[in-house]
Formats: C-alpha cells, structure tokens, sequence
C-alpha cells in the first residue's frame, strides 16, 4: 500500500509517497481501506518535531484520523464487521490507504453522513465539544472568545457554542478574508488580531468585564493577552500551541485565585492514548448535530495523498478556511 513516510523532520518536503507494508491488526483492532484524511494543525507540528513523541531521528507517517470502510475485524472486535463505514483514530499516522485502529477508538459513520464529512469531524469534533462542554462548562448567556476562528476547530466551536447557548461569540482571526468566513459560521463579532487589538475590542464589546470562556490554541503572547480580557469566575482552555516555535505561555497565581478564574489543559491525542473512553460521548454528540444540520463541517479544499506537502503548505500559508482534507 501507498503510505506518507516522514523520515527527517522540516518543511512540507519531507513527506514522500512510499510504498510501505500493510498494517497486521491485533486481536482488539479494526483494518480500514482509508477513503478521506482529515489534515490537522497537530500534523504540522508533527512533522515539525512539536507534537507528541517526533523527536529528531523519528520514522513516521502522519495524520491524527481518517474515515473509511472496514475491511477486516481482530478476533476481540464485537462492535464491528467487514463492510461498515467508520471514522477513527488509527495506531499509527492516518495518511496511508490502509490503517489499524483500536475498537474503542474507531466510531460508527451512519448512512446518512458522507464520509468526507466524517473524516473531517472526527478530531476539530471531539476537540471543540469537550473543551467547550467537558472543560469550560459553557452555560446559556455566557460569553465565549475563539482564536483562530476561522479554522477547522475555531469554526467547528463557533457552531457549537452557539447550540449550546452562548450569549455572545467573538472570533480572532488573522486576515480581512478569514473575518467574513467566521461571521459566516456564526460568531457575532470577529477581530483582526494583525490589525487591531483583540484585547481592546473585546473589553469594548463587553463593557469592561472581559468573557467567561476563552479557547486558546495558540499559546505564547496569545495566552498573556488572552488574561487580560478574562472575566472573574472565567476559564480559558489551553489546548495547542500554534505560534511559531510553539513558544509556551506564562500566567501568575495572582491572575487566579483572587478573581476565580482558571484555566484548564486539554489534549485529545492525551485522552486518546489514557483514556480513550471520554471521548466516545463528544463522537456519538458531533454525529448527532450533523444529522440534525446543527453543525456543518466547511471543507474547503481537497489533495490527492501523494500532494500531501502541499495540502501542509497551504495551512502553513495562514490562507486556509475550515478543514483541508487527502483523498487516498
């Protein structure tokens, strides 16, 4: 089979289309004939060396998660059969035509949903329903900031907060253009962080008193600034480190217990390596909120697997909108 192999870590150059052994499933695994690969900012970092255990010297192929049918179940697999449709998180990367996944890391894609909508909703999905339900616990009429709200998470999150109440959405983004694509997926107001100041705006936007959540995949600078405009009582989530050089953020304990606030790390790739059975509430809910068209997964662009560098390049361009995903 035809797999991405990453064999020294750098620029989107590095993946090459290799010719690389069929993956051998164990007893409580599933083996997928790969259809759509969702392509992930933590597939960047990967391939970058700063993301879980790619370490310099490392031979890997990437990819967080794909959707696709089962063509083979291990001996300990009761929920699946050959022939059905699943979306998963694979044991090794997912760019690849063929993948091995744990039973309890693979999720059932119903016949109503299409499977370029599957691969795209797994990882962006979970991630935004449990740090928006699961950590910061939004409630109606709570206010929410979203970074990078015009990506795959950020537009995913922007729909869900809306479901789930919020009583105002602000978005960050980094362009003019991404601006009009976040009003669009339904925040009330989105700011140009290059070009104006986000912490300004939204204490302009909320009299003062800062939001009550805050998602922060971005880190560094982005985290400190992100402080000054958190309520009391508010929670900013920290799940992913976007800046350049993935530089870490810095917070005082004197910016918490005065004012209540928290905040709160999160990690899917954690949860799914410990404790994998979290993350089967946010699958089955995001599965049920596109069936019933309360979310939509904006696919903006679509690559051939062996372009894989390029679908990398055109995220790393900070162009992108929505999800980009590799067809096998």
């Amino acid at each position: 089979m035809k797999a991405i192999v990453v064999k020294e870590l750098g620029e989107p150059e590095v993946m090459q289309l290799e010719e690389v052994e069929e993956p051998k499933i164990a007893p409580n695994q599933v083996l997928i004939q790969v259809q759509a690969i969702s392509v992930n900012f933590a597939d960047i970092k990967a391939r970058q060396g700063q993301y879980h255990g790619t370490a310099p010297g490392t031979v890997f192929t990437p990819g967080l998660d794909c959707a696709g049918e089962i063509i083979e179940v291990g001996s300990e697999v009761t929920k699946f059969k050959p022939g059905q449709r699943v979306m998963a998180f694979p044991k090794e990367g997912s760019y690849a035509e063929y993948v091995a996944a744990d039973e309890d890391l693979t999720y059932m894609v119903p016949d109503e949903l299409d499977i370029e909508t599957a691969a795209a909703s797994l990882t962006v999905g979970i991630t935004a329903y449990n740090v928006i339900r699961k950590m910061a616990r939004l409630t109606p009429g709570e206010t929410i900031l979203i970074h990078a709200s015009a990506g795959g998470i950020g537009s995913t999150a922007i729909q869900l907060a809306k479901n789930f109440g919020a009583g105002m959405i602000i978005g960050t983004v980094g362009s003019d253009e991404k601006k009009e694509a976040a009003k669009k997926f339904g925040a009330d107001h989105v700011i140009n962080y290059v070009t104006g100041d986000f912490v300004e705006e939204v204490k302009k936007l909320t009299d003062g008193k800062g939001v009550d959540v805050i998602l922060d995949t971005v880190a560094g600078e982005n985290f400190e600034k992100s402080m000054k405009c958190l309520a009391p009582f508010g929670r900013i989530i920290s799940f992913g480190h976007g800046n350049t050089g993935s530089v870490p953020g810095n917070i005082t304990t004197t910016d918490l217990h005065s004012s209540c606030r928290s905040v709160i790390g999160y990690s899917t790739g954690t949860y799914r390596k410990q404790r994998p059975e979290f993350l089967q509430e946010a699958a089955e809910k995001i599965t049920e909120f596109l069936l019933e068209k309360k979310l939509e997964m904006a696919i903006s662009k679509r690559f051939p697997l062996a372009e894989a560098s390029k679908a990398h390049a055109h995220i790393e361009s900070r162009k992108s909108i929505g999800k980009i995903l590799l067809m096998p």
